[in-house]
């Protein structure tokens, strides 16, 4: 199969993922949801858990995707950047990227009963915590390692709470002020006046 061919696969489980949960994907499902013909997901991920794979690897390539900028550390010696950066980013996984959300979190349930999945979705993690550990080390934390878990575990509890709790859509200027709030804090930086 192509490249194409699994992407499509991929990109649809994701979708049935977010539509219907962990329940709606089948291989059924997703052949006829990608208009491809009746066992064309099969060959391409024999078993559940191939299929569940297939589909963590792509979402973990498009979220580094929409998190590109972010993670390329550019400019990362600016508070301000930094900021204006993860609250784009987020803002972005909350809006166009809603849908990988979801799926995301219901690869994340899953992950949790599932050891194979759980390698994939750990070492998806570390590709953002990593560079946020470069990032904020190059910014000038005093201990770059906690202080980049808590931006990862603030910023997953921003996009958990606005897709799946009872909180509201932060704003951008939300964001902008809560990432602020964090990172200067961690850094012993001042608010701008």
């Amino acid at each position: 199969m192509t490249s194409q061919r699994a992407d499509l696969v991929a990109d649809t489980a994701i979708t049935l993922l977010a539509e219907r949960g962990m329940r709606g994907l089948t291989h059924r499902a997703v052949d006829e949801a990608a208009g491809l013909p009746p066992g064309s997901t099969s060959n391409l991920a024999r078993t559940r858990s191939a299929l569940l794979e297939l589909a963590l690897a792509r979402l973990a390539r498009l979220e580094a995707s929409a998190f590109a900028p972010l993670l390329s550390g550019a400019e990362t010696d600016m508070v301000d950047v930094l900021v204006e950066m993860t609250a784009q980013a987020l803002r972005t996984q909350l809006t166009v990227g809603r849908e990988t959300l979801i799926a995301r979190y219901e690869l994340a349930l899953e992950a949790t009963r599932r050891p194979e999945l759980r390698t994939i979705y750990d070492r998806a993690g570390a590709r953002f915590r990593d560079p946020a550990v470069a990032i904020l080390s190059a910014a000038g934390s005093s201990d770059p390692v906690r202080h980049a878990r808590l931006l990862v575990a603030f910023s997953e509890g921003v996009m958990f709470d606005a897709v799946v709790g009872a909180g509201t859509e932060p704003t951008l200027d939300d964001l902008r002020l809560g990432i602020g709030e964090l990172l200067r804090g961690v850094l012993g930086r001042e608010s701008p006046p």
